[in-house]
C-alpha cells in the first residue's frame, strides 16, 4: 500500500523527464564502459613484474653482495601484486565516485537541455489551447530555422487554416439552408393565413391553396433530400462495389424529364468499369443531367459520355444554355449557389446540385473538372479510379 503512495507522488512521466532519463542512462552506460576499459588497460599494463637473477662468483668480486635467496623474491613478488591489486582497487573507487559525481550533473544538465529544447513546444501548446471556433483565425507562426519543431509549427498553422475554411463554408451553408427552409415556410404561413383570412373562400380557393401547399411541400422535400444526400457524401464511403458507369447513365437517361422535350439528348456510353456506392453514382450522374436540362434553352442539346481515358472511368456531360462566365464556374459548385437572381425565382431548384456532384465525386476519390462553353453552357467531366470490367459484368 505504501508503495503504491509513493508511486503516485511520482511526478508524472513527460516528456522532459523521460529525456532526462535516457541522457542520464546513455551517460551511465558510456561511463561505466569508459571505466571497465581504463580497468582491464591499467590492470594488463602494470600487473607484470620481471625478475632478473644471475649469478656472481665471490672469488672473482670480492666485494659484492650475497645474492637474494629464493624466498626473497617470492615475498617481494607477492607485496608487488598485493600492492598492483590495491592500486587498482583504489582506482576502481575513485573512478566508480567520480562516475556517480558526474551522474548526476549529467542529469541535472540533461533536465535543462530537455526543457529548453523543448521550450518551443511548450510555447505552441499554450498557443494551440487558446484557440477555438471565434479566434481560429490565429496562426503559431513559428520563427527559428527549418527544422522538426518549425515543419511542426507549419503544419498546425495549415490545419488551422484548413479548419477556418472548413468553419466559414459550414456557416455559410447554415445560414443558406436556414433562409432556404424558412422561405417555403413563410409562403406556407402566407397561403394559409389568406386562406383563413378571405370570408367569401369557396371551395375552388382551398383546393387551389392546397395544390400550392402540395407544391411547396414537395419541394422543401426535395431540399431535405439533397441535404441528406450531400452530408452523407462528405460523411464518405462504408465500401464500395463494381459498377460501370455507362451502364448507370444509360438508365439515368431513359427516365422522363419534362423540360428535355424540346432538347436533343444525345449520348455515346463505351464501358468505363469502376468502383463505389451505386446509388450516391447515379445520384451525381442524375444531378448532371437535370442540371444540364434545366439550364438550357430551346433546341439546345445534352451529351451524356462515357468512357475509359488513361485508366480512370470517365464520365461527362455536356450542355447548351446561357453563358457562363469563366471565373463564375467554380462558384457553381458550392451550395446554394447558382447564376442570376435566385431570390427571385421559385423552380424548385436550390443550387445543391452540382454541390452534390462534387461531395459524391470526392467521395469516390474522383476528380470533378468543369469548363464553360463560349457559345453557353458547361462541360463537366468526372473522372473515377478505373474498376475491373469482369467483376462489373459479372454483378
Amino acid at each position: 500500500m505504501r508503495l503504491l503512495l509513493l508511486i503516485r507522488r511520482l511526478p508524472p512521466r513527460t516528456v522532459r523527464l523521460r529525456l532526462t532519463l535516457l541522457y542520464g542512462a546513455l551517460f551511465a552506460v558510456s561511463g561505466a564502459v569508459l571505466l571497465a576499459v581504463t580497468y582491464l588497460l591499467v590492470s594488463n599494463s602494470t600487473g607484470r613484474l620481471v625478475f632478473l637473477s644471475f649469478h656472481r662468483d665471490p672469488a672473482s668480486d670480492p666485494g659484492a653482495q650475497p645474492l637474494p635467496l629464493p624466498d626473497d623474491l617470492a615475498r617481494a613478488r607477492t607485496g608487488a601484486t598485493r600492492q598492483h591489486a590495491a592500486e587498482l582497487h583504489e582506482l576502481l573507487v575513485q573512478s566508480g565516485i567520480a562516475l556517480a559525481i558526474t551522474l548526476v550533473i549529467s542529469i541535472a544538465l540533461g533536465w535543462l537541455v530537455a526543457g529548453r529544447v523543448l521550450r518551443p513546444l511548450q510555447t505552441m501548446t499554450t498557443a494551440i489551447r487558446q484557440i477555438s471556433a471565434r479566434n481560429v483565425h490565429e496562426r503559431l507562426a513559428a520563427g527559428g530555422p527549418r527544422d522538426e519543431l518549425k515543419d511542426l509549427a507549419d503544419t498546425v498553422d495549415g490545419l488551422l487554416g484548413r479548419l477556418e475554411t472548413a468553419l466559414d463554408a459550414h456557416k455559410r451553408f447554415v445560414a443558406n439552408a436556414a433562409h432556404e427552409l424558412r422561405t417555403p415556410l413563410t409562403l406556407q404561413h402566407a397561403l394559409l393565413e389568406e386562406t383563413l383570412t378571405d370570408r367569401a373562400a369557396t371551395l375552388s380557393s382551398f383546393q387551389a391553396t392546397f395544390e400550392r401547399l402540395l407544391v411547396n411541400s414537395e419541394q422543401q422535400e426535395r431540399l431535405l433530400e439533397s441535404l441528406l444526400t450531400l452530408t452523407r457524401s462528405e460523411r464518405g464511403l462504408d465500401r464500395r462495389r463494381p459498377l460501370d458507369l455507362a451502364t448507370i447513365a444509360d438508365h439515368v437517361l431513359l427516365a422522363p424529364r419534362p423540360e428535355a422535350a424540346l432538347l436533343r439528348v444525345g449520348a455515346d456510353t463505351a464501358p468505363a468499369p469502376a468502383s463505389g456506392d451505386r446509388t450516391l453514382v447515379e445520384r451525381l450522374v442524375t444531378n448532371l443531367v437535370d442540371n444540364a436540362t434545366h439550364y438550357n434553352h430551346a433546341d439546345g442539346w445534352v451529351e451524356v459520355t462515357t468512357a475509359t481515358v488513361a485508366g480512370r472511368a470517365v464520365l461527362s456531360v455536356a450542355n447548351t444554355g446561357p453563358v457562363i462566365p469563366a471565373e463564375q464556374v467554380d462558384r457553381l459548385f458550392e451550395p446554394f449557389q447558382r447564376l442570376g437572381d435566385r431570390t427571385a425565382r421559385n423552380d424548385g431548384h436550390h443550387g445543391l446540385g452540382l454541390s452534390i456532384v462534387r461531395a459524391i465525386a470526392a467521395a469516390h476519390d474522383a476528380t470533378v473538372t468543369a469548363r464553360a462553353r463560349p457559345e453557353g453552357g458547361l462541360i463537366v467531366e468526372v473522372a473515377f479510379p478505373a474498376g475491373e470490367l469482369a467483376a462489373v459484368t459479372a454483378q
